[in-house]
C-alpha cells in the first residue's frame, strides 16, 4: 500500500505541470482546449526521439516544452484568426498532433515513417542524470531504515524523484503565480474574465490568447516529456484522456483547498493532481477493478468532485436561511412581548 501510494505521489506531482496547464486554459482564459491530449504526447514524443538521437536529455525536454507552445499557438491561431470555435480548433489541432506524433517518433528510424512507441529503458533522461548526484547523499538509505525500522516492508528504489520534482514543479508554480501578476498576465486574466472589456483598453485580446494557450500547452508538453522520462517511454496513445485527468486535478483542489487567490489556487492545482493519484491508486486496490478500468474511475471522480461542492453549496444556503428565518421569528416574538408589556 505504501509504495502504491509514494508512487501516485510521484507521478502526481509531475501531472501537476500539466493540470497548471489546464488551469490556465479552463480557469484563467475560459477556453475549452482539447489541444491537450495531443501535446502531452507531442512533449513525449519531442523529447524521446530527441534523447533517442543521443541529444542531451535537459536540451530533448526544453524543445519538447517548446514543441507544445508551438502546437498551442496554432489552436489560438485557427480560432483568433481563422474564427474557428474555440472547442472545435482545439479538437482539429489534437487531431492534426495524432499524425505529427507519428511522424516525430518515426524519425527514430531509418525509414522516417509513423512510429506508434519509443522505448527508453536503456538512455539517459533529467532522472538518470539526477540520481548520479543523488546517490552519494545517502539520503535514500537513512529514508529507507526510518521506515523499515517502522515495520514497513517495501520501500521505495529512490525518493530522488520525487525530490527533484517537488523542486520543479514548485519552481514552475512560483513562476507562473509571478507571470499572472504582471501587466501581461493580468492582461490575460482580464481576457478570460471579460473579453469585450479588456479590448475596450485597446489591448489585442487575440495575441492574449495565442500567448495563454502557447504557454499552457507548454507545459502540457513539458508534462509530458517528464512523464516518458520518468515511464521509460513514449507511446502515442498516452495522452488519451488526459484533459480530463487534469481538469480532476484543477477540480478537485479547488473543491479542497478554496481559490481565493492566485498563489492559493495554483497551489490547490498542484494538491488536488497528487490527491487525484493516490485515489486512483488505492480505487485500483479494491478487488474487482483492474487497470483497464482507470478512465471509468477517472470519470465518477470528476462526477463526485463535481457534485459535492454543489450539495455543500446548497447545504450552506439552508442554513443561511433557516438561520435567518429563526432570526425573523425571534425579532417578531420580542417585538409581540414589549407590545404586550
Amino acid at each position: 500500500m505504501f509504495t502504491a501510494i509514494f508512487g501516485s505521489v510521484e507521478q502526481g506531482i509531475i501531472y501537476a505541470i500539466m493540470a497548471l496547464g489546464v488551469y490556465l486554459t479552463f480557469r484563467v482564459l475560459d477556453f475549452p482546449d482539447l489541444t491537450v491530449d495531443g501535446s502531452f504526447v507531442t512533449g513525449a514524443a519531442t523529447a524521446a526521439t530527441m534523447i533517442t538521437l543521443g541529444y542531451n536529455p535537459i536540451i530533448s525536454t526544453l524543445c519538447a516544452t517548446l514543441a507544445g507552445f508551438v502546437a498551442g499557438s496554432i489552436t489560438g491561431l485557427l480560432h483568433t484568426k481563422a474564427k474557428i470555435n474555440s472547442l472545435l480548433a482545439g479538437i482539429l489541432m489534437m487531431i492534426a498532433l495524432y499524425s505529427i506524433n507519428l511522424r516525430i517518433m518515426g524519425m527514430t528510424i531509418d525509414t522516417a515513417v509513423g512510429r506508434p512507441n519509443i522505448p527508453l529503458a536503456n538512455s539517459d533522461s533529467l532522472f538518470t542524470l539526477f540520481f548520479g548526484f543523488w546517490e552519494k547523499l545517502g539520503i535514500d538509505k537513512a529514508l529507507n531504515g526510518m521506515l523499515t525500522s517502522m515495520g514497513i516492508e517495501h520501500v521505495p528504489n529512490t525518493w530522488g524523484t520525487i525530490f527533484i520534482m517537488f523542486i520543479l514543479t514548485f519552481a514552475i508554480k512560483f513562476i507562473f503565480d509571478w507571470f499572472l501578476k504582471t501587466e501581461v498576465g493580468l492582461a490575460i486574466r482580464a481576457t478570460g474574465d471579460n473579453n469585450k472589456m479588456i479590448r475596450s483598453f485597446s489591448a489585442s485580446t487575440d495575441t492574449l490568447i495565442i500567448l495563454g494557450l502557447g504557454l499552457s500547452n507548454g507545459l502540457v508538453a513539458l508534462s509530458g516529456a517528464l512523464i516518458a522520462q520518468y515511464g521509460k517511454f513514449a507511446d502515442v496513445g498516452m495522452g488519451i484522456g488526459m484533459i480530463v485527468i487534469g481538469l480532476a486535478s484543477v477540480i478537485i483542489g479547488e473543491a479542497i483547498f478554496g481559490t481565493k487567490t492566485i498563489v492559493r489556487t495554483t497551489l490547490a492545482v498542484i494538491f488536488g493532481a497528487i490527491i487525484y493519484r493516490i485515489v486512483l491508486a488505492l480505487a485500483l486496490q479494491v478487488e474487482f477493478l483492474d487497470t483497464g478500468d482507470m478512465k471509468l474511475i477517472t470519470a465518477v471522480i470528476v462526477v463526485i468532485a463535481l457534485v459535492v461542492p454543489t450539495l455543500r453549496a446548497k447545504q450552506k444556503e439552508k442554513s443561511r436561511i433557516a438561520k435567518r428565518r429563526a432570526e425573523r421569528v425571534a425579532g417578531v416574538v420580542k417585538q409581540e412581548g414589549k407590545t404586550i408589556a
